[in-house]
């Protein structure tokens, strides 16, 4: 079984900056896609970035991409979402997700992933 519990999320004013965590326990991730997935109120879930836990290589959401930054540390088991220029459409729950059979083509189905965190909220203000 895999746990994910993200931490990080908070009220920022746009432009400004937030690290969002997501740390995961249970089962080794050497074969792990795990990626971050935001909702905001009224909307469907939608993909934010990606990584494969021991292949190199990040992917983006277009909406995000120059502005946020996800990275991994393989000793503290935690992926991060750094997250830059904040805007006030960035206000969601951000997830994180996890599952071992997932490749590029398929990294942004949220259907795709097994495992879930509970949520962590990002709220930008204007």
């Amino acid at each position: 079984q895999v746990q994910l519990v993200e931490s990080g999320g908070g009220l920022v004013q746009a432009g400004g900056s937030l690290r969002l965590s997501c740390a995961h326990s249970g089962r080794t991730f050497s074969s792990y896609t795990i990626s971050w997935f935001r909702q905001a109120p009224g909307k469907e879930r939608e993909f934010v970035a990606g990584i494969r836990w021991n292949l190199a290589g990040t992917y983006y959401a277009d909406s995000v991409k120059g502005r946020f930054t996800i990275s991994r540390d393989y000793t503290k088991n935690t992926m991060f979402l750094q997250m830059n220029n904040l805007k006030p459409e960035d206000t969601a729950v951000y997830y994180c997700a996890a599952d071992s059979r997932i490749g590029i083509a398929t990294m942004r189905n949220l259907g795709e992933y097994s495992y879930w965190g509970q949520g962590t909220q990002v709220t930008v203000s204007s």
